[in-house]
């Protein structure tokens, strides 16, 4: 009973035993499955090394068989490239705003991003207003649509102009705000101009949407009327999308007059304006009122956040819109995330309406100043090489040129390695940049010697001689 038939026979029996019993637990001596089975010790040894094969038993020498332990079957590694086909070739690029997120790490000196330092921030009076905000239990119910009464009431009045509540959309940040605009504003595959430089995200949320960006130069004093006639006249481009007040990066602030011609330019191409005013609240000194208070036809549809003057987590923002545009824009929200949470906007409207609000604008302000001295003086004294392309009146950063032929990206890598964080100026161009820039935010650092001594590791890997 030696033949094949008979181990496979043997094998089974043998398995099913094994099924039954714990790993671990010994198979009987092989004589008695000879006396049990009627077969020999060929056709034993045979079946017991087919079930070793198959990782059933385990064989030990002078002990006997075991039922070996339970092996988990290994799974075959996940394999998501088919994904790639579905996916199809539109990509979603946020390298250059989560590198703008990004935090430094330890004893690295931060000289870019886009919000005021911990120690700036309002935390105890947030912390005080969200406490009064939730106590209430009306908090946790469902807020309108588009928004507490009260606080479209207080972005109405901070706007100006004509603008009422009824025009103001609360939205989740300024971030929020842009991509909702560009997507009910124009189609896929639409052009929309925008300054150049500017803003990252505002590019990422752009090009995600499927626009393409086509670059409107700016100069010392923003946004120039007589090219975005141009630009509008040649690619037929029906919005612009413009931050007048201290813009990112260059800080260069359009004037009454200019706001006007833009305006005016505009509505001649039937086009919209998507006014960023990001950073009306880090102004030290007067500014224009917005543009959006100065338009009485729903040209311009006007973005007012928080999170610049407060923290980087009170993701409230004003959406102001008139017309057809304002219910698009009302209907792409409620499809999308139906509102802003509740409890965040009754925090929202605690703080605004404090004396803390007014207190902390005002602490704001006079750090804003007192750092951006220190880094035109760092730069002056440490690294001349870094001229700064105007002085703005308050907001975060400075723009600085480098000299002609440095290479940004390399200095920017060279300044890590050195212990430095800085913004390289590519990012900010939807084209070919005219040269070589930095962005450097004097509000990141915690304190004033940590700031200079950015500005001392950064010089240390910069030319020697001033851009002419």
């Amino acid at each position: 009973m030696n033949d094949d038939s008979s181990i496979v026979r043997l094998a089974a029996i043998l398995r099913t035993e094994t099924e039954r019993s714990r790993p671990g637990e010994r198979l009987p001596p092989s004589r008695e499955i000879m006396r049990r089975h009627g077969v020999g010790p060929v056709t034993v040894s045979r079946a017991i090394a087919q079930l070793a094969a198959e990782g059933r038993v385990v064989t030990r020498p002078g002990a006997g068989v075991f039922v070996a332990p339970v092996r988990r079957p290994v799974a075959d590694a996940p394999d998501s490239s088919w994904q790639t086909v579905a996916l199809g070739d539109r990509v979603v690029d946020d390298s250059a705003v989560a590198g703008l997120l990004a935090q430094p790490a330890e004893g690295v000196v931060p000289l870019t991003g886009g919000y005021l330092n911990p120690g700036l921030r309002p935390a105890q009076a947030l912390a005080a207003a969200a406490a009064r905000a939730v106590r209430r239990p009306e908090a946790w119910g469902m807020p309108p649509v588009n928004g507490l009464p009260e606080l479209r009431r207080w972005f109405a009045a901070e706007v100006g102009g004509t603008v009422t509540p009824n025009d103001v959309l609360v939205v989740s940040g300024g971030q929020s705000a842009l991509t909702h605009a560009f997507r009910a504003l124009a189609a896929p595959g639409s052009p929309v101009l925008v300054e150049t430089p500017t803003y990252p995200g505002a590019l990422a949320a752009a090009r995600a949407a499927g626009l393409r960006a086509t670059a409107v130069p700016l100069d010392g004093e923003g946004v120039r009327p007589d090219l975005l006639a141009e630009a509008f006249a040649m690619t037929g481009a029906r919005v612009f999308y413009c931050q007048p007040t201290l813009h990112n990066p260059t800080g260069a602030t359009l004037g009454h007059e200019r706001r006007e011609q833009v305006l005016a330019v505009a509505r001649a191409a039937g086009a919209f304006v998507v006014e960023d005013d990001y950073a009306r609240y880090l102004a030290t000194g007067p500014v224009p009122p917005p543009m959006a208070a100065m338009d009485a036809h729903g040209t311009v549809v006007h973005v007012l956040s928080l999170s610049k003057i407060t923290s980087p987590s009170l993701r409230v923002a004003a959406l102001v819109a008139r017309g057809p545009a304002a219910h698009r824009l009302r209907a792409s929200q409620v499809v999308e995330s139906f509102f802003v949470a509740r409890p965040l906007q009754e925090t929202a409207l605690e703080f605004l309406t404090s004396p803390a609000w007014r207190r902390h604008l005002g602490a704001v302000h006079q750090e804003i100043g007192v750092r951006q001295a220190a880094l035109l003086a760092g730069l002056a004294r440490h690294a001349p090489a870094a001229e700064a392309h105007l002085v703005p009146p308050g907001g975060l950063h400075l723009w600085v040129r480098l000299p002609p032929g440095t290479d940004e990206a390399e200095t920017a890598e060279a300044a890590q390695a050195n212990g430095v964080l800085v913004s390289p100026g590519r990012i900010y161009y939807p084209a070919e940049p005219p040269g070589p820039r930095l962005r450097l935010t004097h509000t990141a650092p915690v304190s004033l010697a940590e700031l200079d001594e950015g500005v001392r590791r950064l010089a240390a890997v910069l030319p020697n001689r001033a851009p002419r």
